[in-house]
């Protein structure tokens, strides 16, 4: 008989299991704990994180918007305010350390990944079900957090990302990513069998999009045409 996964965050990384592999042994991560990933892939992704950033802070806004529940709107909330204020004071030390201060007002262009990414988490939280766009937002809480625990078991004391692996590492984050993973189990489990399923789907395509960012900032990524 097969056992199905009790909960809804279970039955959801059970079901990313292949992409957070891939996630691992990609040359961007694997790059971050070696310390060796070169400079300009990192400044690159900096400037896509940031643009990023912006439009899934967003996202959460609008969450925390649609929800019911005071408290859980006001967990979506602070988290929407977090994103731009804890992240983009990390964003500004590494510019400053890497004394790439001068870029920091450039405003980049969205790759198309980055584009991809940011418009469907917030196509998903203005027009899904609220308990799908919970789903939607949750990979990017909880990949990071679980990279940088994986990392911070590898990299050396005098990596130079350091003070990354340790924000998205540490125990803090931690609680802040446990907080909506149970939301979202919360939420699965008074949702019906379509709602759920569509909540899997929505955490599995953000996850393969999780993939593509990194990806598109190690090959730092250009449009087409």
């Amino acid at each position: 008989m097969i056992v199905l996964p009790a909960t809804f965050s279970a039955a959801a990384w059970d079901r990313i299991a292949p992409i957070y592999g891939a996630i691992l042994e990609h040359p961007f991560i694997t790059g971050l704990a070696a310390g060796s990933l070169s400079r300009d892939r990192f400044k690159f992704y900096l400037q896509q994180d940031a643009l990023y950033l912006g439009d899934f802070s967003r996202a959460l806004g609008i969450i925390a918007d649609r929800v019911a529940d005071r408290e859980v709107a006001k967990q979506f909330s602070h988290s929407s305010q977090n994103a731009l204020a804890v992240e983009g004071v990390l964003h500004a030390t590494f510019l400053r350390d890497f004394a790439l201060a001068e870029d920091a007002g450039v405003k980049a262009e969205k790759t198309a990944t980055c584009f991809s990414y940011t418009n469907y988490l917030l196509a998903t939280a203005q027009g899904e079900p609220v308990e799908v766009a919970v789903a939607s937002v949750l990979p990017c809480f909880w990949i990071y957090w679980e990279v940088g625990r994986h990392i911070q078991t590898r990299a050396g004391p005098s990596n130079p990302y350091e003070r990354w692996i340790n924000t998205y590492g540490d125990e803090v984050f931690g609680g802040r990513v446990r907080s909506v993973i149970a939301i979202a189990d919360d939420m699965a489990a008074t949702a019906g069998s379509r709602a759920r399923e569509d909540m899997l789907a929505a955490f599995h395509r953000a996850a393969r999009l999780e993939w593509m960012f990194w990806d598109s900032a190690y090959h730092r990524e250009s449009w087409p045409v």
